[in-house]
């Protein structure tokens, strides 16, 4: 094992035994994958069982909880080299869908959806739309009343996994005004007629999952693809973004554990004026304030999965997973920027032994809401009169 490894075993009871389980059973399909599509990399991957959720009643003494355990799972996969951009979407439908879906959800209709864990169905968020997306109450989709069910009219764009998703949960409105019950969810196939998928967005960050738009004309949805009672949209809106900010995050502990051991691998071994580069005083602060930045991630994460897994509701937990959200995207940029400065020219050339990605990082900062808005969110909570 790893020094690095070693030294960052610092995650709850039985939480690093989960990483080392993943992170050996994907080692294997990491080769295997290499070139294959978005959705033979996610069957392959979820057929590891990274989607399923454990009981939501944990048996006594079970350790580790059912939330750490697929934070474990996530880290695991993403440590053995998994496309970050598969990662990524991975972690989003596992924390921001499925788990606050099966606790919004009856017991039958969880299972009418829970075939999702298995991979071979794939389920995507629709929330933003063009003209914005942190403004929920500003959206323009709409959803009338008509008959026994609704018709959905809008649009919604840089929809994570849209190309390629079966499912789609929608928000949109169902009354006026800026009313916090004004808006609802739907959870329905992206098969239904009126719905159009536009193509792939071409991106710079996290280019292996794919992220596009869908176009709502005129589509006829039962009463039963509304998700709880009509105006309860924003409530399970409030509980998707309180669990991605929490553990959406947890995608990018991987990369950043490879990037930091390869580093320190690279640095005892290259020569360097005469001397082994890692004897540099300098280089040796920046591995440490590496390791630094990745201990205090991942002691977030895993302190974040812990309290979800003592059953804390999640509105008590806004501040503290969009705290969580921006330390730990600050920290994966930071983390980057190091391993950049110590690379040199080889971080920007594809093909060295210590390539950068530093477009990926980068987004972290934004998606789940820019860290800004965050930052006035948080503010406001500790009793602010701060507007956006």
């Amino acid at each position: 094992m790893n020094a690095v490894d070693t030294l960052l075993r610092s995650g709850p009871d039985g939480a690093e035994a989960v990483v080392d389980e993943y992170r050996d059973l994907a080692l294997p399909l990491v080769e295997q994958l290499a070139g294959k599509g978005f959705r033979d990399q996610w069957e392959a991957l979820a057929g590891l069982g990274v989607l399923r959720l454990g009981p939501p009643v944990p048996e006594a003494g079970a350790a580790p909880g059912s939330v750490t355990r697929s934070l474990a799972m996530i880290e695991g996969i993403g440590l053995a080299g998994v496309d970050p951009g598969v990662v990524y979407a991975m972690a989003s439908q596992v924390f921001g869908m499925e788990y606050p879906l099966r606790a919004a959800l009856p017991a039958a209709a969880w299972q009418d959806v829970a075939r999702i864990q298995d991979g071979g169905e794939l389920l995507c968020h629709a929330l933003t739309e063009r003209k914005g997306g942190s403004d929920p109450l500003s959206m323009d989709t709409r959803a009338r009343r008509d008959g026994d069910g609704y018709v959905l009219e809008g649009a919604k764009t840089f929809i994570t996994a849209a190309p390629v998703a079966d499912l789609a949960l929608v928000f949109a409105r169902t009354g006026e005004g800026r009313s916090p019950f004004s808006l609802s969810a739907f959870l329905f196939p992206v098969s239904t007629p009126g719905v159009t998928r536009a193509d792939a967005f071409a991106k710079t960050a996290l280019p292996g999952v794919p992220m596009g738009e869908l176009v709502f004309d005129g589509v006829r949805l039962p009463a039963g693809s509304l998700v709880g009672g009509e105006g309860s949209g924003l409530a399970l809106l409030t509980s998707t973004t309180t669990w991605e900010r929490a553990l959406l995050l947890g995608y990018a502990l991987g990369p950043m554990r490879r990037t930091l051991r390869r580093l320190t691998d690279w640095a005892s071994e290259r020569g360097h004026f005469g001397r082994r580069m890692g004897a540099s005083h300098q280089v040796a602060s920046r591995i440490s304030d590496m390791a630094l930045v990745l201990h205090r991630s991942r002691t977030l994460l895993y302190g974040m999965a812990a309290r979800l897994d003592a059953g804390t509701p999640t509105r008590r937990l806004s501040a503290e997973a969009a705290l969580t959200k921006i330390s730990v995207s600050e920290d994966y940029v930071r983390l980057t920027e190091h391993a950049t400065a110590l690379s040199g020219v080889r971080a920007f050339i594809a093909d060295s032994e210590l390539p950068a990605d530093l477009h990926s990082p980068m987004a972290a900062l934004t998606y789940a809401g820019p860290n800004d808005l965050l930052r006035i969110g948080v503010a406001r909570e500790f009793g602010l009169p701060v507007e956006n």
